[in-house]
């Protein structure tokens, strides 16, 4: 291979410097641009692996083809560019061998991909070098207009949208609109700039603008991004600047789906005996994250012998309690008397007590009175400054008509 990879270099050499009539030309050479990674890649044979449990980067490399010495002297060119120590398991790496007539290969280089956009590259033949690699983003702004007729996430990927963009869309209305009861015809219309790297989508970048439409009851929320300059960006407000940001989040936990509702007479799915479900269970995997639907403190954590197995409840301002069940277990530093903050990770679901499979039992009261999670009015924060209301219409108004296609 490296043969070959030399008689092509020569070649092109030759047919570049000749001229009219084999006139040698001297000049630059700018044929064959370096590639990104630093070297040709097409010149080398290739295996793509990843880094493996228990990993060490000496070994690793001994594993590639890169001797126990090399090896070592490679980890000391690392310093100050890459740490050895923080290699991830699961993680791809790219291998590029130098090959002999004979069919010997040679490790020549090593990439290391940390994500869809930045990479180390390791040189392992003639000198050992460590670099950086950075592909080139381009942020492109894009509309998609969705309308719900089978789910969310289908939907929005036959729009032409991104699974980053559903994601980004539930952070953004988290407070308004409830994701697990969404129904058909529900309307989505967004202004965003997408991250885009060798023409794969990368994310989202920014959302500035979002509209949701209810297909029932005329319920629109809009979703305006905008910087008030003391430092909170990425704040929404709705039409008049009111804080989409509300006491409460409208779940404590994301993208499942609601197994049973709130009920004064359901039968029970273990005991068969009908019984109040004062509460909205969540169908999820073991160990789904849930996190606290608002601020608070406290007031119960351990084991409920009603059937709901590991609990927690949390007091909140304005009289209002929630309750978490059938946990599996509890997040580092949960206790009674802890304080917690919206959207803190406090636990994670699971089926113990009486269960028939993995899922949160979640409830709401105010001032004890049990009420539906689903239909909780949750207060609103502070509405914007009025001093930026002036500004904030303009944006709204733009966008509006931007949206609308005017």
């Amino acid at each position: 291979m490296k043969h070959l990879r030399n008689t092509v270099i020569l070649l092109l050499l030759a047919l570049t410097a000749c001229g009219p009539r084999g006139k040698v030309e001297v000049g630059p050479v700018e044929f064959l641009p370096k590639p990104l990674v630093g070297f040709y890649p097409e010149f080398y044979e290739a295996d793509t692996t990843e880094v493996r449990v228990g990993d060490s980067f000496t070994g690793m490399m001994n594993r590639l083809g890169l001797g126990a010495s090399q090896a070592y002297l490679l980890t000391q060119r690392c310093e100050g560019t890459f740490d050895v120590r923080k290699l991830i398991a699961g993680k791809e790496v790219q291998a590029y061998y130098d090959t002999t007539p004979e069919g010997e290969r040679k490790l020549s280089y090593v990439v290391y991909v940390e994500d869809r956009i930045h990479s180390t590259v390791f040189q392992c033949a003639d000198s050992l070098a460590v670099w950086k690699v950075e592909k080139p983003v381009e942020h492109v702004r894009r509309q998609t207009d969705v309308t719900i007729n089978s789910s969310l996430w289908n939907d929005m990927i036959a729009a032409g949208g991104s699974p980053n963009l559903i994601m980004t869309l539930a952070d953004i209305y988290q407070w308004s609109v409830n994701f697990f009861t969404l129904q058909k015809g529900d309307r989505f219309r967004m202004i965003y700039n997408e991250m885009v790297s060798e023409g794969e989508v990368i994310g989202v970048d920014t959302v500035h603008f979002a509209l949701y439409d209810a297909a029932s009851g005329g319920k629109q929320v809009a979703a305006v991004r905008f910087d008030t300059g003391d430092g909170t960006l990425g704040t929404y407000w709705d039409k008049g600047g009111e804080s989409l940001k509300r006491m409460f989040l409208k779940a404590p936990l994301k993208y499942n789906r609601i197994s049973s509702g709130f009920s004064y007479a359901r039968v029970h799915p273990v005991t068969g005996k009908v019984k109040a479900h004062t509460a909205v269970d969540y169908a999820a995997p073991t160990g789904t994250p849930v996190h606290a639907l608002g601020d608070g403190v406290i007031t119960k954590l351990g084991w409920d012998a009603g059937g709901g197995g590991n609990r927690i409840r949390i007091k909140h301002a304005q009289g209002y309690e929630t309750s978490y069940m059938h946990l599996s277990k509890y997040a580092a530093g949960m206790k009674v008397g802890t304080r917690v903050s919206q959207g803190q990770l406090i636990g994670y679901v699971g089926m113990t007590g009486t269960a028939t499979g993995p899922h949160l039992d979640f409830r709401v009261f105010q001032n004890g009175k049990a009420i539906n999670p689903l239909s909780l009015n949750s207060p609103a924060s502070e509405p914007l400054d009025k001093k930026f209301l002036q500004a904030f219409n303009a944006l709204y108004d733009k966008y509006m008509a931007e949206i609308n296609g005017n």
